[in-house]
């Protein structure tokens, strides 16, 4: 989408990014970390997403004229204008030269190690703060949300919540996202063309309002898509109506067509459901399959599951596209250390809070996934990537000291991959194809235990730092403190 990325952000970035640059420190390496600190959904997985925006926008970042008149118009609270000229002029001629490094889309993720890593100049760290956090949050929710409902589905799942979404982009990303975490499909057209992802669709309510009887709605129907009927049966009277689908479903027949399948809307879905089976089968027309639709996320969809019914697809919209049970993620981005210009060594930097959850963690990191022998993913250790690591490959739980594992001689991969050098996107293109994204996860969710996949008190996964990391963060909390 055309996506002024620049403009995309909080003001406080920018002001900070003219004290950077009037202080003679916009220059100054640092290196930042995006990551969310609780599960969503109280799951016990994330899927992240978000990545092909965030080429997107390293490859549109600028401020362009209209970016920099509006900011030289902004005037202080306290008089004056907030900007200065000659930042003004600066940002005029700006160009990123960040190096970002992040998971592949698809990858499952978990609370407390880094998705996306970024390091630079200070000024630019800051400056995309916002709108990579508006990227990835909100695309890694929905994809989440996704993936949880279509492993409750087991069947295809067609995402169609555009009309109720938040807004134009968060529809059109939404849709991209809903697709990575597992929907077969879309509604979206905008999404499809944009991103080459499948859709899917077929009449709504008021094709059959619109004509003298639902009989010969169906009629019309069928006759303009012989080759993707399916007939939405609750406008007036499920029972009737899936009589008058039996009827077209029929005559399809003797055409040598075929009615493709049915869909419900209302209703408890899983009493007519179990009626539209039945009474398909008796007519012969065991090959017409059912979709349901209506307000589903994944608990109801397993509770319809549960009770035996045949469900040859389902219709998600608004509560996967609105991630309605949980409105963000929570992912946050924070400074882990900086290396003043002409130095080779990093300065360690922690933000010490009165919650333990909001203690950061110092270095660049990185994150290490072994691998058990049975081929599941046995635990993550975050790194620093310029450490000597300990030789004992023990992760420490970074919030509880006495909950320690050993990783020693398992098979392990490293996540984060270059997006970004110097400020130019290096993502290859399969790795911004949401549906090879989507294999990613199929494969990444069957790597995990099913009791990390429960949707009710799932198992935890471990995720803790490497032994040496959290000894070397341990030590400067105290110094910080005032403890030594």
């Amino acid at each position: 989408m055309n996506i002024d990325y620049a403009a995309l952000t909080d003001l406080y970035q920018i002001t900070m990014a003219q004290g950077y640059f009037e202080h003679g420190m916009g220059s100054t390496e640092a290196c930042f970390h995006m990551y969310f600190r609780s599960y969503p959904f109280k799951g016990g997985y994330a899927v992240a997403c978000g990545m092909d925006q965030l080429a997107e926008l390293v490859e549109t970042y600028r401020f362009n004229e209209r970016d920099v008149d509006y900011l030289a118009g902004l005037d202080a609270p306290g008089g004056g204008k907030l900007f200065k000229d000659d930042f003004l002029q600066y940002l005029s001629e700006f160009k990123l030269s960040v190096d970002i490094d992040a998971v592949a889309e698809g990858t499952i993720v978990f609370p407390n190690e880094p998705l996306v890593r970024v390091k630079g100049p200070i000024l630019e760290c800051q400056l995309i703060e916002t709108p990579l956090l508006n990227c990835v949050n909100f695309e890694t929710l929905i994809a989440t949300k996704a993936a949880r409902v279509c492993q409750a589905a087991g069947t295809p799942v067609a995402e169609f919540g555009l009309r109720r979404a938040q807004g134009v982009a968060g529809g059109v990303w939404a849709s991209r996202a809903a697709v990575v975490g597992g929907c077969a499909s879309t509604s979206n057209v905008l999404a499809g063309r944009m991103f080459n992802i499948p859709v899917s669709g077929t009449h709504a309510h008021s094709w059959v309002m619109s004509f003298d009887s639902e009989l010969e709605a169906f009629r019309a129907y069928a006759a303009s898509f012989p080759n993707n009927c399916i007939l939405l049966v609750d406008t007036y009277d499920v029972e009737q109506g899936i009589r008058n689908a039996i009827t077209v479903g029929l005559e399809m027949r003797e055409r040598g067509e075929r009615l493709m399948g049915i869909r419900i809307d209302s209703g408890d879905l899983t009493w007519l459901a179990k009626m539209a089976r039945r009474m398909l089968d008796e007519a012969g027309l065991d090959d017409c399959g059912i979709v349901l639709s209506n307000d589903l996320d994944e608990y109801t969809i397993r509770s319809i599951r549960q009770e035996g019914v045949d469900v040859m697809s389902w219709g998600v919209g608004t509560k996967l596209a609105c991630a309605y049970d949980q409105p963000t993620l929570g992912g946050v981005y924070k400074l882990s250390c900086t290396r003043p210009q002409g130095s080779d060594a990093w300065v360690d930097h922690i933000k010490i809070s009165e919650s333990i959850q909001k203690l950061t963690t110092p270095g660049v990191l990185d994150v290490r996934r072994y691998y058990a022998e049975d081929g599941r993913i046995a635990g993550d250790m975050v790194l620093d990537v310029n450490a000597v690591l300990d030789p004992t490959e023990t992760i420490v739980d970074p919030y509880d000291s006495l909950r320690r594992k050993k990783l020693l001689g398992k098979r392990f991969e490293t996540l984060l991959k270059p997006l970004a050098r110097s400020g130019k996107n290096v993502l290859p293109s399969d790795m911004r194809d949401a549906t090879k994204a989507r294999a990613r996860v199929r494969e990444g969710l069957e790597t995990l235990d099913e009791t990390q996949k429960r949707l009710l008190n799932p198992h935890t996964y471990p995720v803790g730092l490497e032994k040496g990391l959290f000894e070397r963060r341990s030590a400067l909390v105290a110094k910080m403190k005032g403890f030594e």
